[in-house]
């Protein structure tokens, strides 16, 4: 049986996402956790690799199962095992072929900001704290430069394949726009048919620059085009960032 999975964590513990050996990871974790309920080894597939210290509100994850088992127990047990930091909201059969990476649509991913003079100890994990003003305004208008079929080099880390030819860094940006709180929360909201490596940071880090008044709002463009990764040297801290929703047809 294929079986589908919607996972949340906390990702300030782990070295992300990806099962790497010698670092606590939320796939290792996860994957230890199945395996020893299933009683099998689990190969496990994420809908999104996400960097250490990210978070995620709705990962998908995607996995081999025996038919007979009670995937409610299953979930259950996995829960117990892993709470608080990981959390498993359902666990349902899927069809035979179905990839959590591969036969996703899209991903959203929401960054959190606090921007007010006075910190907040419950947010202090899952947002990032900015004291000095930010022009909301300025940076949804810079925001939408960036939505369409673009080169984002600018805005990721180059990847080589296995081959040693380099990845592609062409993304298609369906939406991306800031929304603003109360207590001065801000939340930018951006989802795309998938997203290179430090893609969300790099970009939330130049609109906040913009937001701040260290740029123009026409600057977004102006980077997007020049494609190269030194115009924007300031990436936005992790822990503000969590893998909202995956969509699927």
């Amino acid at each position: 049986m294929r079986v589908r999975a919607t996972v949340a964590y906390d990702g300030g513990s782990f070295h992300g996402f990806a099962v790497n050996e010698g670092v606590r990871t939320v796939g290792g974790d996860l994957t230890d956790a199945l395996s020893r309920c299933l009683r099998h080894p689990v190969e496990l597939t994420c809908a999104g690799r996400t960097d250490t210290g990210v978070h995620a509100r709705g990962q998908v994850v995607s996995f081999s199962a025996p038919d007979e088992v009670d995937l409610l127990a299953v979930r259950t047990a996995v829960n117990r095992m892993l709470a608080p930091a990981i959390a498993v909201s359902d666990m349902d059969a899927a069809p035979e072929d179905f990839d959590a990476r591969f036969d996703a649509t899209s991903r959203t991913y929401h960054y959190t900001v606090l921007n007010r003079e006075v910190p907040d100890p419950f947010l202090a994990a899952t947002a990032w704290h900015y004291p000095n003003r930010l022009d909301v305004v300025a940076m949804n208008s810079a925001a939408t430069a960036i939505v369409g079929e673009h080169d984002f080099s600018s805005f990721c880390r180059r990847q080589h394949a296995a081959d040693g030819s380099e990845k592609s860094r062409v993304r298609v940006v369906l939406r991306a726009e800031w929304q603003q709180g109360q207590l001065g929360l801000l939340r930018f909201e951006i989802e795309a048919s998938s997203f290179c490596h430090q893609m969300v940071r790099s970009i939330t880090g130049a609109l906040v620059d913009i937001g701040a008044d260290r740029r123009p709002p026409e600057a977004m463009a102006e980077i997007l085009a020049a494609k190269d990764r030194s115009r924007v040297p300031n990436l936005a801290p992790p822990h503000g960032l969590c893998l909202w929703s995956v969509s699927y047809s």
